[in-house]
This record gives structure tokens, C-alpha cells and sequence, in this order.
């Protein structure tokens, strides 16, 4: 999930709301994948999908390679520490799988502007939903709230915009997934990586082998986490000493606040607002970076106002200014929460419909 608001979006983010993620919660240079839904090929060694298109046998590494790949990578995880009985578990089934070759490598691309983007990912009934279990969890939300300093609204939002609130979390064998794509080659220590996260955490018994599903790049559970990122943020919402991302919703929200908590979350402040430009501001004074930031007051004299001509509040507050579809787009002044968020997905679009699920939740 790793792109800025200008690039061209996947249109399966376009059809989930993400992806993936994450920042270190997904792969990088990707918006957080949504589930493959191509046919299943036969695991093996499949050289030609039934619609022809070119594979992985035809551009790269022969799959009848994948076996002795496997045991480079089995003996990998030995050296780190990873027990015979969980190789055992986890590799049992584990196959070549071309077709998330194929979703890696030819991701349709379609160019959307802000105003797309946002009617694609917040319809009504969308937001209907959150608003509901947003009152339906309230009393689960309320807590981890308070112990992460995060409110509950931003929890909901990225729980709707990652699997729809659970219903999307993909359905790919994440052991067979990720070692397919470090056999690859092109990030072949990424998801190497990815793939002993993800033996650690079976060995750490928050979940069967068998039950570790997710989408075609690994990003797993209702908040679709990386394994990495399920190690490093992964909360026990519950207090049972597991991590069950994929059916607890307690350890859903835990995760999600301990993640956002952990990025640099600010306590009581919001994400952002749109704003209006004055007719002379300077391109070249938008965007986040660290050395285009000006308090919220500063803004104001340089001419930004709210779009209801109000004054701006918070005069010392921590601001800046971005313009997702350039010059003849919206503006917005976003604070330093968008910049966290942006943490879990690059994109300025995600950023933004997550800012305004939560504030449609809270409303």
C-alpha cells in the first residue's frame, strides 16, 4: 500500500477501500491487495493459465524449481529458530501458486480522481454499516479506546475499508502465497521476510497453519496485516494470550488502536478538513513533508480558509496542505493523525476516506 495520491490506483483498492495496508503493514510499492479471485490453478507447476496469460514459467524461475526452493527456505527458518513441528504444519500443504504471480504482476491500473475514489469506497450503505457496528460494538470499542488513546471511529473506519468489516479477508494459503512470491524473485527478501513472520506466528500458536488464509500477497484478517506487522502491532484484546486477527473482534480493534497508538497517534486531535485556497498560493507549499508543515495560524495568513468561510481553529496546532488531485482538485489541511494514517497505506486517497468514514461514523 505504498502510493501517493497521484499515482494510479489499483482498481482493487478502488473495489475493497485499500489494501494492504499498511505501510509496514503490507508490500511495498502496492496499495493493500484485495483477495484474488482468479481460478485456482492446479499448485504445482502450471505453466499457462486458462486464459493464456504469461506466467511465471515463461518470464522467470521454472515452478518445478518451487520444491527445492522450499527446502532452501525450510532450512532458513530452522537457523531462525522455527521448530520442525511447525514446518511440518505449515509447509503440509504448501504449493506453487500462479495466480498470485499473476495478481502481482498485472494489477490493473485506471486513473480516478478524489471524488471517484470516494463514491467507490464510502457509499451509503457503507456507511450505514460502520455507524451501526460502531453502536453495536461500543461497549468492545470503548476500552481499547481508552488504553490506546485512539477513538473508536478511526478503529471502524479501517475495519470497513480493509475487509468490509470481516467479510473480505481473502482466501489464499499465506505460507504458499508468500513463498511463491520470495520464489520470484523481484522482492525476494520482502516477502522472505514476510514468510518467516509468518512461520513465527504459527509457532507462536495464534493460529493453525491450516486456518492462516488472507489475500495473494499475505496481508491477512479483518485489519489485513502483513505478517511483520501482525508480530510487531498485534494486540490480545481479550486477554485469552492469543492474537486472532481472522475472527476476534477484540483483537481486531486491539491491533488496529495498537498500530495507529504505536505510528504517533495525537490524542484529541482530528485528521484533517477541507479547505480554500487563495487564488496566489504557491504549488511548491503542498504536501507532508516535514519541511512544508506550518501551524494552522500561519495557513491562515498565508489565505487558506474553511470552505464554510469560518476561521480556522487551533491556531498553533501542526498543519499542512494537500492537493490529491494537484492545482484543479480539492485541498485539505491535514494534521499530524493523517500522516500516521498514511502510515498503514501511502495514499492520499486512503488517508482521506478513512479521515472521512471516521467523521461520518462520529457524527
Amino acid at each position: 500500500m505504498k502510493l501517493t495520491a497521484l499515482s494510479a490506483l489499483t482498481l482493487s483498492i478502488l473495489l475493497t477501500g485499500c489494501a494492504s495496508k499498511n505501510s509496514a503493514a503490507t508490500a511495498p510499492a502496492t496499495p493493500q491487495p484485495a483477495a484474488s479471485t482468479a481460478p485456482s490453478s492446479s499448485g504445482g507447476g502450471l505453466l499457462k493459465p486458462d486464459n493464456g496469460k504469461t506466467t511465471l514459467a515463461t518470464e522467470g524461475r521454472d515452478p518445478a524449481e518451487f520444491p527445492a526452493w522450499v527446502e532452501q527456505l525450510k532450512a532458513k527458518a530452522r537457523a531462525e529458530g522455527i521448530s520442525d513441528r511447525t514446518l511440518q504444519s505449515a509447509f503440509a500443504e504448501v504449493h506453487f501458486v500462479d495466480r498470485v504471480i499473476q495478481s502481482d504482476r498485472n494489477q490493473p491500473e485506471t486513473k480516478v480522481t478524489l471524488d471517484d475514489y470516494l463514491a467507490r469506497t464510502l457509499p451509503a450503505w457503507k456507511i450505514k454499516q460502520a455507524q451501526e457496528n460502531y453502536q453495536r460494538y461500543q461497549q468492545d470499542l470503548a476500552p481499547i479506546s481508552k488504553k490506546y488513546g485512539v477513538p473508536a471511529q478511526y478503529i471502524v473506519a479501517l475495519w470497513a475499508m480493509e475487509s468490509s468489516f470481516g467479510k473480505i479477508q481473502g482466501k489464499e494459503d499465506v505460507i504458499s502465497a508468500l513463498a511463491t512470491l520470495a520464489f520470484e524473485g523481484r522482492r525476494e527478501a520482502f516477502f522472505t521476510k514476510e514468510l518467516m513472520a509468518a512461520l513465527n506466528i504459527i509457532q507462536q500458536q495464534h493460529i493453525d497453519a491450516s486456518d492462516m488464509k488472507g489475500s495473494w500477497a499475505g496481508a491477512m484478517g479483518q485489519n489485513q496485516f502483513m505478517p511483520s506487522s501482525f508480530l510487531r502491532y498485534g494486540a490480545d484484546g481479550d486477554g485469552d494470550g492469543k492474537i486472532d486477527i481472522w475472527n476476534n473482534t477484540d483483537d481486531v480493534f486491539a491491533s488496529t488502536a495498537n498500530y495507529l497508538a504505536k505510528e504517533g497517534w495525537r490524542a484529541g486531535e482530528g485528521w484533517g478538513r477541507e479547505v480554500v485556497l487563495p487564488v496566489d498560493f504557491v504549488k511548491a507549499q503542498a504536501g507532508i513533508k516535514p519541511e512544508q508543515m506550518k501551524s494552522v495560524g500561519e495557513w491562515q495568513k498565508l489565505g487558506i480558509r474553511m470552505t464554510n468561510d469560518l476561521s480556522l481553529p487551533d491556531a498553533s496546532q501542526r498543519a499542512w496542505v494537500i492537493l490529491p488531485d494537484d492545482m484543479e482538485g480539492r485541498a485539505f489541511m491535514v494534521y499530524d493523525n493523517f500522516r500516521t494514517i498514511m502510515h498503514w497505506n501511502r495514499s492520499y486517497y486512503f488517508a482521506i476516506s478513512i479521515g472521512k468514514m471516521a467523521d461520518a461514523i462520529a457524527e
